[in-house]
């Protein structure tokens, strides 16, 4: 069986560390570290993985990068009262993940555009960078688009900042449905945060 050319891409970005994904690391890492935080690009990075999750080459559709610093929630360390294992220092992670973080602050940067879905590019020791889809809903090419339409209603406004992308929806633990899900619908909130 042939082999299409994302499926070379794809495999390739499985280990990156052992293709030639990993020596263009240390050239674009240099680059990117210079970068604002939210940065639109001209052409996605990793085009097996854009097609997958919806992009297309075409108006009304475009790629942002955006870095957000990694590890667990930063916290203030207490003056007094108590021990520092009580503190609450360590190990403490927030409810929304880094890659909803870079989402957020692509569609703020961004506000007449909707978050289709993102995807990783490449981290160091202190940052992550995400590739984020963001559509024009008002765009007549997407409003005729088959596959894109759905995205003009106004129901989907807001997408990132409400969780309904699909990083959104596996911090909401909505990923799945049926038996051992029933904590987390309509949301783990509403059942006193006893889901996921």
């Amino acid at each position: 069986m042939v082999k299409s050319a994302y499926s070379y891409i794809r495999d390739a970005w499985k280990n990156p560390s052992k293709t030639y994904v990993g020596e263009l690391f240390w050239e674009r890492l240099q680059e990117w570290r210079k970068e604002p935080t939210v940065v639109k690009i001209d052409r996605p990075t990793r085009l097996d993985r854009a097609r997958a999750l919806g992009y297309k080459a075409k108006q009304g559709i475009i790629v942002a990068r955006a870095h957000v610093r990694r590890g667990g929630r930063r916290k203030s360390r207490y003056s007094r009262g108590r021990k520092s294992k009580h503190m609450g220092l360590r190990t403490l992670t927030r409810r929304t993940s880094i890659q909803r973080m870079a989402e957020v602050r692509a569609s703020r940067k961004f506000p007449n555009m909707e978050v289709l879905n993102s995807y990783w590019v490449g981290q160091d020791g202190k940052h992550k960078w995400y590739e984020i889809i963001l559509v024009d809903p008002h765009h007549p090419s997407i409003a005729s688009d088959k596959n894109l339409s759905w995205i003009t209603k106004g129901t989907h406004r807001g997408r990132a900042e409400r969780g309904l992308t699909s990083a959104g929806k596996k911090g909401r633990g909505q990923r799945r449905k049926g038996k051992g899900t029933e904590k987390n619908y309509p949301s783990v909130q509403a059942h006193d945060r006893r889901g996921k």
